[in-house]
């Protein structure tokens, strides 16, 4: 394990390079606007790949210990990020008292998994993992008559309609009538818990019988998660279980007059740091300028042994994330430097993001504290993938739904890549990336991903697995995706009329209640 003395001088050495770097093309470029203007291509055309390879071998490297969120590797990432922010020039865009900083600081929870619970149904036992799971709570055991909600979403259901449920136990419905991707049913799942705890109910249990199988979310559940913080200085969350309920089996439970009783140890919650990194880049547009392009890429990963979900050796057991998300985080790095030597007519927010790998998180924190009014980000362009398979192409996810699809091509086109739009529909891939966050607000944003068309083998080779080091990349490749990007960035942020969502999609709605047209 690297010292932190280590880690800093592995930081300065880099950052002296990049700067040498950085000089030499302002002297080769004349370092002025006349001389810019005059250059017959863009920055991005120029773009290094001695540079985009020395972003990811310091981003993946083993130092990192795979970036997870709220370790120190991660941390380091994140300071990494800001100071290349600050060597390009790049404008502080958090402000804290009086003080400007690239760092959003999220306050995060480390969520130890349950090491105990049972319960007892009738004549049945339910044991931990194979028919129960710990959601949220402290060490518990309870028994008593329980009470049926329905979905349990909001105070007007039948099952809250009228009923005082103090200190009783709930029995509720899993997921909701909308919810299919994981994401969906776990927020539905959140709602639900912050309502009984307003309520006073003792315990909340659901009956879980949703799409995504139930050795999946078992798999998930069983080991350390992370939240937000909610502000809430009580002990913990009331006691949170879900029951699989395949074959609707426990559907009793929904009748009157049930008794069950249950103890679980609970999930221990201690506190851990965490930042978004975000820099602004102002447009030179008179008008354009106040809105904002937002490139967004998250720079965590899933860390290290048994944190990251895969099996790994003795050997290497360091899982650094050079794909997912090495390249998208790089990319950005590359695009705001593109963009700041000659900049475009809107204003461009780079934000990489931390605890994706763990919910999404940063990007949700982050839409629900922005740095710049909502209302005026016209767009997200988020780099996110698995990796990739296929280097004659970049894959889009949601190319057709989010108005910038002439832009993208032609950005792609430029360094000789094709777009392949909407790979593995049956991933559900839009919803489980961070442009989802900003599309729940009603802001435009596809994910540009390397290239794939399917979840195949050569996908699977890499993808979490401890194999993804720098050194696996074809680098060639990934200078020409960090090329597309950033032109493809340019691209938008100089369109004459902002983007919009197809006619009809599900976010739609919500775009015209956030812009108001």
């Amino acid at each position: 394990m690297q010292t932190p003395s280590t880690i800093r001088l592995l930081i300065a050495i880099v950052l002296s390079t990049t700067t040498m770097q950085v000089q030499a093309q302002a002297v080769k470029a004349g370092s002025s606007a006349k001389k810019i203007a005059a250059t017959p291509k863009f920055p991005e055309f120029t773009m290094s790949r001695t540079e985009v390879e020395a972003h990811m071998r310091f981003l993946a490297s083993d130092e990192l210990e795979g970036r997870r969120t709220g370790e120190q590797g991660n941390r380091v990432a994140a300071r990494y990020i800001a100071e290349q922010f600050r060597l390009m020039g790049l404008k502080p865009a958090v402000m804290t008292g009086s003080q400007q900083d690239y760092l959003q600081s999220i306050p995060f929870e480390r969520v130890k998994a349950a090491s105990m619970a049972t319960m007892v149904v009738g004549k049945d036992t339910l044991l931990l993992g194979k028919d129960i799971l710990v959601m949220a709570g402290g060490p518990t055991s309870i028994s008593g008559e329980v009470v049926y909600v329905g979905y349990g979403l909001t105070d007007g259901e039948d099952g809250y309609k009228g009923r005082d449920v103090k200190g009783r136990i709930l029995i509720a419905q899993g997921g909701s009538p909308d919810a299919k991707s994981p994401r969906e049913i776990f927020g539905a799942s959140a709602t639900k818990r912050k309502l009984a705890s307003e309520k006073g109910a003792a315990a909340l249990i659901e009956l879980y019988s949703e799409p995504t199988p139930w050795g999946l979310v078992s798999q998930y559940l069983n080991r350390e998660q992370m939240s937000i913080a909610t502000g809430d200085n009580s002990a913990s969350p009331i006691a949170h279980l879900w029951i699989n309920n395949a074959n609707n089996k426990y559907k009793q439970l929904k009748e009157g007059g049930q008794h069950i009783s249950f103890q679980t140890s609970g999930r221990i919650r201690t506190s851990a740091i965490s930042s978004n990194v975000a820099g602004i880049i102002e447009g030179t547009d008179p008008k354009l300028k106040d809105e904002y392009v937002v490139l967004s890429a998250h720079f965590d990963h899933v860390g290290v042994g048994k944190q990251g979900g895969s099996p790994y050796q003795p050997t290497d057991s360091i899982f650094n994330g050079a794909r997912d998300n090495g390249i998208g985080t790089v990319a950005i790095l590359e695009a705001a430097k593109a963009l700041t030597l000659q900049r475009p007519s809107r204003s461009i927010l780079v934000l990489a993001l931390t605890g994706e790998e763990v919910g999404l998180l940063g990007s949700r924190y982050y839409a629900e504290h922005p740095l710049v009014p909502l209302k005026q980000t016209v767009f997200d362009l988020n780099t996110d993938g698995a990796g990739y398979s296929d280097t004659t192409i970049i894959s889009i996810i949601g190319l057709e739904r989010t108005g910038a699809k002439a832009e993208i091509e032609a950005g792609a086109k430029a360094f000789g890549l094709n777009v392949f739009a909407e790979p593995a529909p049956e991933q559900g891939l839009f919803d489980r990336s961070d442009n989802v966050n900003f599309a729940v607000k009603g802001i435009p944003a596809p994910d540009f991903a390397p290239g794939l068309k399917s979840f195949d083998a050569a996908i699977a080779k890499y993808y979490h697995q401890a194999i993804d080091n720098p050194e696996s990349l074809n680098f060639n490749y990934v200078l020409r995706f960090c090329q597309a990007y950033a032109h493809s960035a340019r691209l938008i942020a100089n369109r004459p009329m902002r983007p919009q969502w197809s006619a009809g999609d599900k976010y739609e709605a919500a775009a015209k209640a956030l812009y108001g047209y």
